[in-house]
This record gives structure tokens, sequence and C-alpha cells, in this order.
């Protein structure tokens, strides 16, 4: 999904404030959903937008037949994520310590996403070809499976959406995720950007889990605008939606 470059500078002032209270040492309470846990996965999210918003930007290059090396390996991509990443939080990622849990998930996130720029070098690269299949959202699903792998255990990132605009079958919601898509995102009341969080059972593990909204962009609807049913670029019938509706869940499950 594109058009998500300004999503990151969305609640950035509360995002900045959660971080604060994280980085201060500030213990909440482990029975609520705490600022810890909140700053964690709110940082989290911002990398993958931030590094979503990297391969936008950057698609008319990828799908260019005429170009061989787009320049564009994890290193740089990186490089490019991290001042939208700074944008919309204020913090610098490479200050939050390392040995923290926040440091270490971050760290893992960033590593999984330099590792999937550079397992796709031979697709971004191939001359000859232009669309490549190498969108936004299918960036982050192999982010999110990276990271897994990573933290495996500990900490899970996936992008969802309601059942009627999933596209590919990994990312269906499981039953926490359609309940607050339903109660809580799609509510007409929520106010608009809002993430809801609560501590539940996940997997049969006390879990701490954030979702939080992702809005069609214009960028989006190339593939997922009107007309509804035309066949689009990745050969799924677009949906006929239009720019702000809702397209997408960020999840981030922290295991407690």
């Amino acid at each position: 999904m594109g058009g998500l470059s300004a999503l990151l500078t969305r609640r950035s002032t509360a995002m900045a404030v959660l971080l604060v209270f994280f980085l201060s040492g500030a213990s909440p309470a482990a029975d609520t959903p705490s600022e810890e846990e909140t700053a964690i996965a709110m940082s989290l999210a911002a990398m993958l937008r931030a590094a979503r918003t990297v391969v936008s930007l950057n698609q008319d290059r990828i799908n260019d037949p005429a170009i061989g090396d787009k320049g564009l390996d994890g290193k740089t991509l990186l490089a490019a994520a991290v001042p939208l990443y700074q944008e919309a939080t204020g913090v610098d990622p490479l200050s939050i310590d390392p040995q923290s849990r926040h440091g270490r998930l971050l760290r893992a996130q960033m590593d999984a996403i330099a590792e999937v720029v550079d397992e796709h070098q031979p697709t971004l690269n191939q001359q000859g070809v232009g669309f490549k299949g190498f969108i936004p959202s299918t960036f982050g699903r192999l982010v999110n499976e990276a990271f897994g792998k990573r933290m495996g255990g500990e900490a899970e990132m996936k992008v969802t959406a309601p059942q009627e605009l999933i596209r590919n079958r990994k990312a269906r919601p499981d039953a926490w995720e359609s309940e607050v898509i339903r109660t809580k995102l799609r509510a007409p009341d929520w106010p608009r950007g809002q993430f809801y969080s609560a501590v539940t059972t996940t997997k049969g593990r006390p879990a701490f889990r954030l979702a939080a909204p992702e809005y069609y962009g214009e960028s989006c609807l190339s593939c997922h605008g009107e007309p509804k049913g035309e066949i689009d670029l990745t050969g799924y019938p677009k949906e006929g939606a239009k720019e702000g509706d809702l397209g997408g869940v960020l999840t981030v499950t922290l295991y407690r």
C-alpha cells in the first residue's frame, strides 16, 4: 500500500511522549497495556512505515526496465528510512539502548529490513522487466516474516485488513484483530488514526497487542480504487476504495 509518508507524522507528538516515558525507565502496572509496551509497538510501526515509504517513493525507479542497478540495497534503504522515523517519533533509533528490549527489537527489525532488500537485489535490478512486484505491501509482509524469525516467541508484527480486503491469505485477521477492526477501528466515532491496545491471550500466552489503522492514500488507488472489479497491475480486482478509507491495520504483538 502506497501513500504512507503522510502517516508517518500522524500522532508524532504522542509517539515522542511515549518514547520519552520509555527511555526514562518508568514502570507501569503489569496487568494493563503499559506505556513502555505502547512506545515499543509504536516505534516498530513507525520504522516499518518509514521503510515502506522509501519503497513507495522508489517504485518508478524499481520498475524502470531500462535501469539495472537501482542503487537501493539494504543499507541505502535504511539510511533513507531513518530520517522518516525520526520525523515521526522525534528520536534517533540508534540512540536507543541496544541492550534494552526496545533496542533489541528495533535493531532486529532494521536487520530484517536490510535482509529483505538485499535478498531481492536480483529482482530489483533485473533489466528488461517492468513491474517487479516489489511493492510496499509485499515488502512489509516479507519484513514482518523476517522479523518474526529473528524474534520468534518474543514479538510479532503483521499488516492485516478487514476480511473483504484481504488479498493474501497470510494477512487474514485473527479473531482478536477481526473484533478490533469491527468494534473499534471501523466504529463511526473512532478517532481517525487512533490505535487500540490491550493485554490478551495469544497462542496460549499473555501478550500486549496494538492495532494501528492505515488509510488509503492517493497512490494506493491505482491498485485499490475505482472502477471496482477492474483488474489492477498485480492481477487482483480493485476494491473501489476512496482516499482516506480504512485499507489496512498494522498489528504488533509483544509477548509477556
